[in-house]
């Protein structure tokens, strides 16, 4: 097995669909798509693509999370700071500890590589 991860999205095969629990819920209705790519052996890092339709729901992150914005706009809302706009190029990263909420404006698809805390 080659040691070489691509994010090759004409790999990607059928997703997993899935949504926020409904309790975190703040707006809308949004559906999630993840391709992931890549389980570490011993479960504690991932790697793939995330997608999400419009919506907004409550996030409590216990892992770090890398992510490079593929396509569309969404809405960082961390709470006791302003707003931050995602669009398709930006790339960041959310710590363990983050908590706000995520808001989906346009339909988004972002690359992830998760690293448990």
């Amino acid at each position: 097995m080659s040691s070489l991860l691509r994010f090759d999205p004409a790999a990607l095969g059928a997703p997993e669909e899935g949504a926020p629990p409904a309790e975190r819920i703040v707006t809308g209705e949004p559906r999630h798509r993840t391709w992931n790519l890549e389980t570490a052996y011993d479960e504690t890092q991932f790697a793939g693509i995330w997608e999400s339709t419009p919506g907004a729901w409550r996030v409590v992150y216990e892992e770090w999370e890398f992510c490079t914005i593929l396509e569309g706009v969404s809405i960082l809302h961390e709470d006791g700071a302003a707003p931050v706009r995602l669009t398709a190029g930006d790339s960041f990263v959310l710590r363990p500890g983050f908590t706000g909420v995520w808001e989906v404006v346009e339909t988004t698809r972002k690359l992830y590589v998760i690293r448990l805390a």
